[in-house]
């Protein structure tokens, strides 16, 4: 029997070839909805045909829609967005609320989770689920309430939380063992730094802060190169050479005396951290209470007495014309001369050492977390 033209099929489907179709890959589709790749496989196979028509053109190891999968995917994501919007507003209120928050893992991992519990045990009900990745989330699309994201000052949309200032830091045993007391002195050590996120990239924040200081015939003992800025922490922790600290993600752990700065001051960057609240999300409380205490922790910076801490969160709270994506908050970003101012999956935790180079080195692009 013919079937009616106007039937509609199944919404697993639907949403399974909208995930396909917006990521570009089943691989990544199955994951973000929690089935199998054959799953999503059979599921993509069986809506093509129940519509009798093929949605992808498949190659190797590349899909692309066919008209019918553009026209079907421009009304899949809309009348989504649409239901998935009206659910939630509908269904009947939950005992707990829940929230999600999307932001880079070096400020996840240093700055928000060690404050965490003091948000959770004032709000109880109010379930948080943090993401931690360089990936951009779509807020509305992918589900997510507000984003912390890290970038340039002058192009990064948002409300600015604070500001970031750079500085030597290293364990104390290194400092009091190393005879760390000026910058060429770095020349008897191994320098920690984070590497670029495209192919082929140089490292390049320790050659800027050195070229700034007009320092830049010093070369370290060697270098050890991470995937990501906590990794490199976790080295300066554990006395495996000098990093150069960001503030205020580091401040927790130089006021414990985890790390020390053993000379000169912090230098501000051209970068900071901005909230981004889903425009869907921010009426509800829960949203409302997690970025309230967003902006209090901010502010807690300014009243500190740290006079570096308190210019970080000194700049007025603005929003910023739309601007290309960022350098990620792994790739720390040169000072200002003479001033004083989130990949589809998270990297991995491998480190390289290296001999110190033999030449000064181009600057690399910067990434954006």
């Amino acid at each position: 029997m013919r079937k009616d033209p106007a039937q509609l099929p199944p919404l697993d489907l639907l949403a399974s070839f909208e995930a396909v179709a917006r990521l570009g890959s089943i691989t990544r589709a199955a994951a973000e909805r929690f089935i199998t790749q054959s799953a999503m496989s059979r599921q993509v196979q069986a809506l093509e045909a129940s519509l009798g028509v093929p949605l992808f053109v498949r190659r190797h190891r590349a899909l692309a829609l066919t008209e019918a999968g553009r026209r079907l995917l421009g009304s899949c994501t809309s009348v989504l967005a649409q239901l998935r919007e009206t659910v939630a507003l509908i269904r009947a209120p939950l005992s707990r609320e829940q929230l999600a928050l999307t932001t880079t893992p070096g400020f996840a991992a240093l700055w928000l989770i060690p404050r965490l519990p003091a948000f959770t045990e004032g709000h109880a009900g109010i379930d948080v689920r943090l993401d931690a990745t360089f990936e951009r989330r779509d807020l509305p699309r992918e589900g997510f309430d507000l984003a912390i994201r890290y970038g340039p000052v002058v192009s990064t949309v948002g409300e600015r939380l604070f500001g970031e200032a750079i500085v030597p830091v290293c364990s104390p045993a290194l400092a009091a063992a190393g005879a760390l007391r000026r910058p060429a002195d770095l020349a008897r050590h191994t320098l920690l730094q984070v590497m670029p996120e495209r192919p082929g990239g140089i490292p390049v924040e320790w050659e800027s802060w050195l070229q700034a200081l007009g320092l830049r015939e010093v070369q370290p003992r060697s270098t050890l190169t991470f995937s990501t800025y906590h990794e490199a922490v976790a080295a300066a922790l554990a006395g495996q050479g000098v990093a150069l600290g960001r503030r205020p993600l580091i401040d927790r752990l130089i006021a414990r005396g985890e790390l020390v700065v053993p000379f000169g001051e912090a230098t501000a960057t051209e970068r900071a951290y901005f909230l981004i609240i889903d425009e869907r999300a921010r009426q509800r409380p829960a949203v409302q209470a997690l970025a309230q205490w967003l902006r209090e922790q901010a502010a807690a910076l300014a009243a500190a007495p740290d006079d570096q801490a308190a210019a970080l969160a000194a700049a007025p709270d603005e929003q910023v014309a739309a601007a290309p994506a960022a350098a990620p908050e792994d790739a720390i970003s040169p000072p200002v001369p003479g001033g004083d101012r989130s990949r589809a999956s998270g990297p991995t935790g491998s480190a390289r050492r290296s001999a110190a180079p033999a030449r000064r080195r181009p600057k690399a692009a910067r990434k954006d977390g």
